[in-house]
């Protein structure tokens, strides 16, 4: 195995911060290669080494050369072939676990174009949209019931690290920038994330960039409702 992972700007990219996690927790070494967000929207670039055109896309150049994952469910289930520890060995739980992983995977929409992930920023938007508002309650709907009914020593999802917290990794990071605060489990659960090892390295990376990516930016996003 000889891993690269492509991913996008760390302050931005949520997708690639999925991808990033889910190899970065293979406990092996591996190569990033960063292309920048700005790259893409001007000529395409991630073309050069993703199918889709889009990051994350991981390269294992391993026993069988240059197989190529791309999307972050995609990265998962491949991850979680080759190492252990990626799903919970219970059945149930481990049902449970890919099933809040593929919700997240395939929803959210609001969420997603309403909080756009700029870990370096703090703003306050509210009011949020009815359908931000629904996104927000299911998550942390999802966040509670699973450390109500998994959780166990580690305090995240199903106690130990598994794919199921790379899925909700951005959304810890979207939350703390604009202000949403869990109570209860889905609070302490956030707390967890946000403190484990893997999402502060990431951060601390993120926070070394200067590169701005405009249409991720919420001061401008929504820079008419901040300013009144």
């Amino acid at each position: 195995m000889a891993y690269t992972i492509y991913i996008g700007n760390k302050n931005y990219s949520s997708w690639s911060l999925r991808g990033w996690l889910l190899v970065r927790a293979a406990g092996v070494p591996f190569a990033e290669k960063l292309v920048s967000l700005n790259a893409n929207e001007q000529a395409g670039a991630y073309k050069a080494f993703s199918p889709s055109g889009l990051v994350p896309c991981l390269v294992d150049s391993g026993p069988v050369p240059d197989t190529v994952v791309w999307d972050s469910m995609s990265i998962a289930e491949y991850m979680a072939e080759r190492h252990p520890g990626y799903w919970p060995v219970d059945a149930r739980a481990r049902a449970w676990a890919r099933s809040i992983s593929a919700e997240m995977h395939s929803g959210f929409r609001a969420l997603r174009v309403e909080m756009t992930m700029c870990i370096k920023e703090r703003v306050d938007v509210r009011p949020w949209s009815p359908a931000l508002q629904r996104d927000i309650d299911r998550v942390c709907a999802i966040w509670a019931e699973t450390r109500t009914r998994f959780g166990g020593e580690g305090g995240l999802l199903f106690g130990a690290w598994s794919a199921a917290d790379a899925f909700y990794g951005p959304v810890a990071f979207r939350f703390r920038t604009y202000g949403v605060q869990p109570q209860g489990a889905a609070g302490e659960y956030l707390a967890a994330l946000l403190a484990h090892p893997y999402m502060q390295e990431w951060e601390a990376a993120a926070l070394a960039e200067t590169e701005v990516i405009e249409v991720d930016e919420p001061r401008i996003i929504y820079r008419d409702k901040i300013a009144s």
